[in-house]
């Protein structure tokens, strides 16, 4: 019995790390990161700053715990894509799974697309970079030309841009999703052929 009460007390205390992280999104959304203040979190929150800061000492805190849950599909990603050999079909696996993260995980993206002063000067900023970069070098052959090189991280960019700049344009938002996902898919496909050519 004792267990199943722990289970419990852990859930309740994911179900409100879960609900800081979610609202603290919308008001860095909402009004940027620089004028949010914990006090403000908490208010919206309905709970006290000392319950808060149970969970965050600072509204640092808050935003890397939420990159590091919404990008860990790409840690993972990244890793399996490191134990496949350089196949054609491997990449565009990689680049369906990157664009299914990616729309998992949009309102962060969003923020970050929105902040990049922010971002850059908080330690998310590397460790987000470092992570394009483990991407790009499994998409990229190492023997490869520049412009296929550049045709490799374009695809990536591709499915970023999609997420924002694409927003006013009238379409079903899946339909310009797929879209998004075949100009990526096209990319590392005439990269990957040039690089191995048949």
């Amino acid at each position: 019995m004792g267990g199943t009460m722990d289970g419990t007390k852990q859930q309740r205390r994911g179900d409100t790390r879960q609900r800081i992280q979610d609202v603290a999104l919308e008001l860095f959304a909402e009004q940027g990161y620089e004028k949010t203040s914990l006090r403000e979190i908490a208010e919206r929150l309905d709970v006290t700053k000392a319950a808060l800061y149970y969970h965050f000492k600072t509204k640092e805190e808050i935003l890397v715990s939420i990159f590091e849950d919404l990008s860990q599909p790409i840690v993972e990603l990244i890793d399996w894509g490191r134990q496949q050999p350089q196949s054609l079909e491997m990449k565009h696996e990689i680049i369906r799974r990157y664009s299914d993260t990616l729309a998992g995980a949009a309102p962060l993206f969003r923020f970050m697309q929105e902040n990049q002063g922010t971002v850059k000067d908080l330690r998310i900023g590397e460790t987000f970079r470092n992570r394009m970069m483990g991407m790009r070098d499994i998409l990229i052959d190492p023997d490869s030309e520049l412009i296929d090189q550049v045709r490799c991280v374009s695809a990536m960019f591709t499915l970023h841009a999609g997420m924002f700049a694409l927003n006013d344009i009238e379409a079903d938002p899946e339909a310009k999703r797929k879209a998004v996902l075949e100009v990526a898919t096209d990319l590392v496909t005439q990269a990957h052929r040039a690089a191995h050519p048949s």
